[in-house]
Order: C-alpha cells, then sequence, then structure tokens
C-alpha cells in the first residue's frame, strides 16, 4: 500500500480523497526540520504532501519518496534540484488559490485607499477623526497595472472591470495597453504584481520600474517578495510617496506564528498581511481536492499531473527504433546490448499493436549505435523484425 506523510496542516477533503484511493494517510502537520527527516525516515512514506515547510536536501537524503505534492502553487519552498538528482516527482497545484489571492489583491487597494487599518487602529485608541480619515481617491475610473498575467492576474483584471477601473496588462505572452513593465507602471494609478518567482523574475520590480511611479501611486504585491527589490521599493516610499500593501516579506518566519521584523513595515504608508493571499477556506479546499487527485492519478497510473521537474528536453541525439514480436525477453536483450555499448537510454516508449503479437519500441540513446552494435542487436533475437536510427 502506498505510504502518503502529510507534514502541514491539511482540509478533510483531501485526507478523505487520498485515503479513498486506497493508500495510507499518515498526518503529522506539525512536522518540520529534523523532525520532518525523521519521520521520512521511519515511515518509509512513498509520497510527501507539504503547504510552506521546507523541504530541504539532506531530509530527501533518508527518505524513501518518489514523489512530493506541494499543496499551493509554487515550489520555492521545496529544493527542486535535489528532488530531481533522486529520481522524485515534484508536483504543485497552480490556479486553486487564484481567487483567494485576487481577492486579497483589492482588499489591499481598498485598504490603502480608504487607510482602514489606520482607521482602526485609532478607533481601538479611543480617538475619533472622520475629518482625516474622509480622505480617499476612490477607485473608480483610476487605471489599474498588472505585471504578470497567470491566472491569478487574469481575476483581478476581471475585478478591477467590476470596479471601473481601465485595466493596462504586461506579461511576456500577452501585452494589453502597454509594451514595456516599465511603461505600465509609468501609466498606472495603481500597480499590482503576480509574477511567480523565478531565476528570471527574482528583483523583477527593480528602480527601474519603481522610478517610473507616479507620486502617490500604489503599489501591491501578492506575489513573492523575492521578485521585488526590497530597498528600491523602500526607496520609492521614502522619497516618492508611494503607498504600499504587501502580503509577503523577505523574511517571513519559517513557521505559521513566531516573531517578525522587516524594515519595510516600520516606514509610513505602508500596511501589510500575514502572507495569507491563498489562505481562504474555499482556496485551500481546492488545494486539497487537488492534491489528492494528483496522488490518486500517479498511485493508479504511474503519471503525474502538474509535475514540474522532468526535463523539457533530454540530452538524447538519436532514436533507435525496434520492430518486434511481442516477446519475453526482447528489450531486455536491447538494453543489455547498449549498455555494452556505453550508450545510456534517455526515454523509451513500448507500443503495442493489435492483437499483442508484435509492438515497436522507440529508445532515445544519447549517442549514435555503431553499425556493427546494430547488427548484433539484429541477429541475436529471432523476435527482432527489424531496427533502425533516427538523429533527433
Amino acid at each position: 500500500m502506498m505510504k502518503v506523510l502529510i507534514a502541514d496542516q491539511f482540509e478533510q477533503v483531501g485526507i478523505d480523497g487520498i485515503t479513498a484511493a486506497g493508500c495510507e494517510v499518515i498526518f503529522l502537520p506539525a512536522l518540520a526540520d529534523q523532525h520532518l527527516a525523521d519521520a521520512l525516515a521511519s515511515t518509509k512514506a512513498d509520497v510527501l504532501v507539504v503547504r510552506s515547510t521546507k523541504v530541504t536536501e539532506a531530509m530527501l537524503a533518508g527518505a524513501s519518496l518518489s514523489l512530493i505534492v506541494r499543496a499551493g502553487a509554487g515550489v520555492n519552498t521545496i529544493d527542486v534540484n535535489a528532488a530531481s538528482r533522486r529520481g522524485i516527482y515534484v508536483s504543485n497545484c497552480p490556479g486553486k488559490n487564484s481567487i483567494a489571492v485576487a481577492e486579497l489583491t483589492f482588499a489591499l487597494i481598498l485598504a490603502l485607499d480608504r487607510r482602514i487599518p489606520d482607521n482602526v487602529a485609532d478607533l481601538r485608541a479611543g480617538k475619533w477623526n472622520k475629518k482625516e480619515y474622509s480622505k480617499a481617491k476612490g477607485l473608480y475610473g483610476r487605471t489599474l497595472g498588472i505585471i504578470g498575467y497567470g491566472s491569478i492576474g487574469q481575476e483581478v483584471a476581471r475585478r478591477a472591470v467590476a470596479f471601473g477601473m481601465p485595466v493596462l496588462i504586461w506579461s511576456r505572452s500577452y501585452q494589453q495597453g502597454a509594451s514595456s513593465p516599465g511603461e505600465v507602471a509609468e501609466k498606472a494609478d495603481i500597480l499590482t504584481v503576480h509574477l511567480a518567482l523565478a531565476k528570471e523574475t527574482r528583483n523583477f520590480i527593480g528602480a527601474s520600474i519603481l522610478s517610473r511611479l507616479r507620486p502617490g501611486s500604489y503599489f501591491i504585491n501578492t506575489a513573492r517578495a523575492e521578485v521585488v527589490d526590497q530597498a528600491a521599493l523602500a526607496d520609492a516610499v521614502g522619497h516618492r510617496g508611494i503607498r504600499v500593501a504587501v502580503d509577503v516579506f523577505a523574511n517571513e518566519p519559517a513557521g505559521s506564528t513566531g516573531e517578525f521584523s522587516d524594515p519595510l513595515v516600520n516606514l509610513p504608508n505602508v500596511i501589510g498581511t500575514h502572507h495569507i493571499g491563498a489562505s481562504t477556506d474555499q482556496a485551500q479546499e481546492a488545494i486539497a481536492a487537488e492534491a489528492a487527485r494528483i496522488v490518486r492519478e500517479y498511485k493508479e497510473t504511474g503519471k503525474v499531473p502538474n509535475v514540474v521537474n522532468l526535463a523539457k528536453k533530454t540530452p538524447a541525439t538519436h532514436m533507435l527504433v525496434v520492430r518486434h514480436r511481442d516477446r519475453p525477453g526482447v528489450l531486455a536483450h536491447v538494453f543489455a546490448h547498449l549498455r555494452a555499448g556505453h550508450l545510456n537510454v534517455q526515454e523509451t516508449e513500448n507500443v503495442i499493436f493489435e492483437g499483442a503479437e508484435a509492438a515497436i519500441a522507440r529508445i532515445n540513446l544519447d549517442g549514435e549505435p555503431p553499425a556493427g552494435l546494430l547488427r548484433t542487436i539484429a541477429s541475436g533475437n529471432q523476435d527482432i523484425l527489424n531496427l533502425y536510427v533516427v538523429k533527433i
């Protein structure tokens, strides 16, 4: 029976779905660091499901995992390279939290415009200041700039239309009303970022973009802190009067609670939330159901939905095509001679013809088999009908 270790808080719908798939579920939601490493080693789990808990190379060294599921979007908390070196699939649940993050984005925009946190703080301190807090620009007719137009950016744009806001969009694959990120910043009254964190997006929003925001503009980040140059953002607040609302920080605690300090939140006109963009009941239930679907399909078919760490292109240079009778030992014969010829198999498939009398194998190799090796393979097994090599 496949063992699934769930090492974070996880909705019951997901636990039920994984159990219904015929898996043994080990639910230990408070695991982290060495405790997680110990649990992986002792349980011999086949699958690990995590939300925000970090998964490191040291943890994987003593584990028996074949799949890690991030119950959320992105995989930045998982050492994907270490998993790839060990042949461990890494998968995630993209798009399931899009509406929740879009809702928080607009909550932050409204909170900035109406200065809601300051309103509440004064009320709780026994101060009434309607004169001051009546000063708000309003959203209708103001231009919203969106950088990053995946599923979250698209949900934000839909809500902007409902607020009567013109929308500018820039992503690598789609632009609307602006041809560059800087132009979006220059034209927008409010700039919101929805970029996934990757090597090419780290510090993507820097001084060259932030300096083009008009004084008094709003800046929202519910994506990842690392996509924004934090020093440049602080400078924009201090010298350009930019008002900022963020849900993500450069120095977040490792766990769900803990001491917190970040220089950004001490600046005037900056508000924040506790990285809660995806944390609605609706979003978490959808993510849990998707995680359960991934585990179920992996168990039943061996295939992993949403896998992020398979090579888009292997080092293969040649394909060996072998037409053969569907008999035991044919492919073992072929692979044994390829090994003797120091040729590595990168990918292979074996397709069976109707009636299961014959099959055709396509074997991607990291080099070209010599003619002599091909003759040896062809003549060494009577069930090989023919073979040939294709350069790829």
